[in-house]
């Protein structure tokens, strides 16, 4: 009996839009075995990813439920639609300055909405098939970005880590400005908590020890139930230090999953918030996709990116109608996922339904921890988004690099993530564009020439006729360098040719301004009573000149794919003129 074939259409659009859960359990090899290994490390990840959810929840200026139900809702769907085996998705540190800066300006309803929308940008995405487009966004705009976001985490989490507050003793609010931030902070440094700084640089120092103890549990977690403890002690001999349940006090009281609400979208609220969503859409899609590729890496598989968009599309749709914020494939917890055994996209559902248990019912604990616990956790994490020796060797790269990794970095922490990334694009084009315009050249050959068309090879060498001139062009012909035509010709004082061949033997491409000046150069040249001939032309250029009508326009019987052939040709033009 014939296996069944899936329809056309279908197989089609599985290409782009193939869940990795559904192409394992499709094929009937998932086993027992493989069962145990994604359980077991789903649970560590869960572990690993309880604070961290708590952390970046409170960080970015929602309720501590909402970071741990982003983690529940979104990590399930990023798992189960996703196009990667191994990634982990949730609420991440990249969105902290993003989050509380669409809460300062629009509000818990517009965040909701904005998350919405970006959910929608990138399933777009992923169905224009972006996913390999986005995967090569320039390195040192990465870099910028990201470090500029670890900085600006760093710089809200002063206040918690000192303990700082108002001179009356009540809750300090801070500025949303990056400066005015750390104006505040020195305004109020008189208020330091001893007591906060000390939990906040115990976490710390346990972050960085405790994996030499093991890196199976976390240490952010170990200093968490230690911190909750010291908390409910300090309590007992009425020393104050503010904890999640002084800020939450419904926590106390257990909690319940919140049913469902759709964000009221409308017209007005979908051009306010289309920018801030299209910079969730962007770091939401970069972020995931570099995931994906350093899991890639580590396990030998490879990930689907226009799935994998899809799939964080659709969880920043749905993990708002929950409550939710938006949410992202996650390193840390990735590698944590590849390092304790998972296999599938099982092991971070597992992880989504640990957290969900512990949400139901362990969720009144929480209440015990330390802000300033929970910012020496996020001082740990923006230390390592930093990458100092990251940054430190990309100082060693060509000057171009740097000053799109500077750029890139202080519009970050001045201005806002989307004129970061834009401008870094800009400027990382025209530099790169510059670079091209100085390896491509184009020079003039009026002696003698070699009759190979491998730059490489050894070939016999000619010497050119006084009637023929030979115009190469070394690079791409393109709008960087098709303004030198005219300036070569303008600096040649010897007498004018009968035949002009334009050697493109190493000419990859011709974009429309390229073929703009090469049309102009013929036309000039057959007012001079110049003959052109085409000599070297790829199959690819051969193509663009077609469609563009250029060789009805020069003649197909001037075009040559060999420089032989075109001197051939020169030299019969020359002399049936004499004659």
């Amino acid at each position: 009996m014939n296996k069944y074939k899936l329809p056309k259409r279908f197989r089609d659009w599985k290409t782009t839009f193939y869940p990795k859960s559904f192409e394992i359990f499709h094929s009937g090899k998932y086993t027992k075995q493989l069962f145990i290994k994604d359980l077991t490390a789903g649970i560590i990840v869960g572990v690993v990813a309880l604070p961290l959810a708590i952390a970046f929840g409170i960080a970015s200026g929602v309720s501590p439920q909402q970071g741990l139900i982003t983690a529940i809702v979104a990590g399930f769907i990023i798992s189960f639609l996703g196009g990667s085996n191994v990634q982990i998705g949730g609420p991440t540190g990249a969105f902290i300055v993003i989050v509380s800066g669409i809460l300062a300006n629009y509000g818990i309803s517009g965040l909701m909405i904005a998350t919405c929308i970006a959910g929608v940008f990138l399933i777009i995405m992923g169905f224009l098939k972006f996913g390999d487009v986005i995967k090569f966004m320039p390195y040192p705009i990465i870099v910028g970005f990201t470090s500029g976001i670890a900085v600006m985490i760093f710089s809200t989490q002063i206040k918690d880590f000192f303990g700082l507050t108002n001179f009356d003793g009540s809750r300090l609010v801070i500025p949303s400005e990056f400066v005015d931030k750390w104006i505040c902070y020195i305004k109020h440094i008189t208020t330091m908590n001893p007591w906060a700084t000390g939990v906040a640089v115990f976490t710390v120092l346990t972050g960085i020890f405790w994996q030499k103890v093991t890196k199976i549990i976390p240490g952010s977690l170990i200093a968490i139930i230690i911190c909750s403890i010291i908390s409910v002690v300090l309590r007992h001999y009425n020393i104050h230090i503010d904890t999640i349940g002084n800020v939450y006090p419904e926590l106390s009281g257990g909690t319940a999953l919140p049913a469902p609400e759709v964000p009221p979208i409308n017209m007005k609220a979908f051009r306010e918030l289309l920018t801030p969503a299209f910079t969730i859409a962007m770091l939401g899609a970069i972020e995931s996709l570099l995931s994906a590729m350093v899991a890639d890496g580590v396990t030998g598989k490879k990930h689907n990116s226009n799935t994998e968009l899809i799939g964080q599309g659709i969880a920043n749709i749905v993990s708002p109608i929950f409550g939710g914020i938006p949410a992202t494939g996650a390193i840390t917890r990735t590698m944590t996922n590849i390092n304790n055994g998972g296999k599938t996209p099982v092991a971070g559902m597992f992880h989504a339904l640990f957290l969900f248990l512990i949400y139901i019912f362990l969720m009144p604990l929480a209440s015990n921890i330390p802000f300033a616990c929970l910012a020496g956790v996020l001082v740990l994490i923006a230390y390592n988004m930093f990458q100092l020796r990251v940054v430190k060797g990309l100082m060693r790269n060509p000057k171009s690099d740097v000053i799109v990794f500077f750029v890139t970095f202080f519009l970050t922490m001045f201005f806002d993530l989307t004129i970061a990334i834009e401008v870094g694009i800009l400027i990382a084009g025209i530099l790169f564009i510059k670079r091209v315009m100085e390896t491509s050249h184009i020079k003039v050959i009026q002696d003698e020439i070699t009759r190979s068309e491998d730059p490489e090879s050894d070939s016999i060498v000619e010497k050119l006729s006084k009637e023929i001139e030979v115009y190469e062009i070394d690079g791409p012909f393109f709008f960087g360098i098709a303004n030198k035509f005219d300036q070569i010709s303008s600096e040649i004082k010897s007498k004018k040719p009968k035949v002009r061949i334009i050697r493109m033997r190493k000419v990859p491409f011709i974009d429309s301004t390229g073929l703009q000046n090469l049309t102009a150069l013929c036309q000039k040249s057959k007012k001079e009573k110049i003959q052109i001939i085409l000599s070297g032309v790829t199959p690819e250029v051969y193509n663009v000149l077609e469609h563009s009508g250029f060789v009805d326009k020069l003649g197909k019987e001037f075009i040559f794919s060999h420089i032989s052939l075109a001197l051939e040709k020169a030299n019969e033009i020359v002399l049936s003129l004499k004659s």
